[in-house]
């Protein structure tokens, strides 16, 4: 395979990005019989071009492009994935604790699961999980400021003073990307310093996470993985992926399985 030109040798890296998610550097080089330079010199190109995110060793595939740029929209798609997630995610909220769900689809899905009158305080920074949570007559405390559609959410400077006077027992985290490299990853600068925040005052974090966001990479950095105690992924979650999360010392559980209870959160 050393004779592949230069876009034949990409077009393989894409093909084994879109499978498996990643590539490494030196396994490509040995494979196709170049230099590690000539592969980096690749990935960099690659990664100016928006196909891939560079890490260390190799790349990632991206977080989808193709996601929908609103709230809104993303509230229409894998309804009955996000429940059957939101189902298991709910099982570990411990009552009595106080919970920040951050902006995000799942996490709606998530207010949604609680069972009415719930023994938690939980505070939001997003108007539809603030009203999903009313509801079901929980305790609600909303954050203020400008929300931003594409996240649901408010995440300026505003909501970042409000979340000041918060010291929360678990933050279900937003994820846009989820990877044993990149850890947990976000699409805009604004809403990953936010979720950092979050979790740089949260006891502990948990994500819910759909297939399509198993590893992969948006371009903002929020936490690393050790940061995430536990995450919840789908019941037909790919192993492979699965244990690469697991490799890493986190904690999977998957929706509609057994294993999981209320009392084993750190």
């Amino acid at each position: 395979m050393q004779d592949l030109l230069l876009g034949e040798r990409q077009a393989l890296i894409r093909t084994r990005l879109d499978l498996s998610g990643r590539v490494i550097a030196a396994e490509l080089a040995q494979e196709l019989g170049v230099s590690e330079d000539t592969i980096r010199r690749d990935l960099r190109e690659m990664a100016a071009s928006g196909l891939c995110r560079r890490v260390y060793g190799g790349a990632l595939r991206l977080a989808p492009s193709s996601s929908p740029t609103t709230m809104n929209e993303r509230m229409g798609i894998a309804g009955e994935r996000k429940a059957m997630l939101a189902k298991a995610a709910a099982d570990l909220l411990p009552a009595g604790s106080t919970v920040f769900l951050d902006a995000g689809s799942t996490n709606l899905a998530l207010a949604r699961a609680l069972p009415t009158g719930a023994d938690l305080t939980v505070a939001t920074n997003a108007p539809a999980i603030a009203a999903a949570l009313l509801e079901r007559d929980i305790a609600t405390i909303q954050l203020g400021g400008l929300i931003d559609p594409r996240v649901g959410g408010a995440i300026g400077a505003k909501a970042m003073r409000d979340a000041e006077a918060f010291r929360p027992d678990i933050l279900m985290l937003g994820v846009c990307g989820i990877d044993t490299e990149a850890g947990v990853t976000a699409y805009t600068f604004e809403d990953a310093e936010f979720k950092r925040f979050l979790a740089s005052r949260s006891k502990t974090v948990l994500v819910a996470v759909t297939n399509d966001k198993l590893s992969t990479a948006a371009p903002y950095s929020v936490v690393p993985l050790s940061r995430v105690a536990r995450a919840v992924i789908e019941a037909d979650a790919d192993e492979t992926e699965a244990a690469a999360l697991a490799a890493a010392g986190l904690e999977t559980l998957r929706a509609g399985r057994a294993g999981a209870s209320r009392t084993d959160l750190p």
